[in-house]
């Protein structure tokens, strides 16, 4: 009996009990499951909702600005922002961004956007103007694979230096200047 009373209990884990990024229940909770508290409240209200929302609207009417608050909370939606609605030129190139900005400039000066609605348009068309210039910059630029196939032509194929320069063509040092 003794032997029973000496053999310890399994302690207490100190510390994290599971392994790192590994919880006690990999699938975690259901989606759509509630809480028990929020499942008992709507049990009990379950059949006052048209009576509180009632006696609510009493209160509001009477003056108790809680109830105001409440119930004007509930009627109107908090407000978002607004569909802007003006004409903006197609952005197909750099040229077109100009006159993208001249279109927002002008509703701005004439009150039909707000400034806010202004600097938010103005980011999305200097977006379109950073995204056409990655483009161009990307046409021009040099394939690294380009330069390694290159590297791969047959060089016992005949090389002439004659095909690279023309010793006859004579070179004019004025048509490397403007002035």
């Amino acid at each position: 009996m003794s032997d029973v009373l000496l053999t310890k209990l399994p302690a207490r884990v100190r510390g994290r009990p599971f392994e790192k990024g590994r919880s006690g229940n990999p699938a975690g909770r259901r989606p759509g499951s509630r809480n028990r508290a929020t499942l008992a409240a709507a049990a009990l209200l379950a059949g006052e909702a048209e009576a509180l929302t009632r006696a609510a609207v009493e209160l509001a009417l009477a003056g108790d600005p809680t109830a105001m608050r409440l119930c004007i909370e509930r009627i109107l939606t908090p407000c978002r922002e607004r569909t802007v609605k003006f004409l903006l030129p197609p952005i197909e190139s750099v040229g077109d961004i100009s006159a993208a900005m001249q279109a927002v400039t002008s509703a701005l000066a004439k009150g039909d956007i707000t400034p806010g609605e202004a600097a938010t348009i103005a980011a999305v068309v200097e977006s379109f103007a950073r995204a056409i210039e990655t483009t161009r910059r990307r046409a021009f630029a040099v394939d690294p694979l380009q330069i390694l196939a290159l590297g791969d032509c047959d060089e016992t194929e005949g090389y002439d230096e004659a095909d690279e320069c023309d010793e006859t063509d004579d070179y004019d040092e004025s048509e490397d200047c403007d002035s």
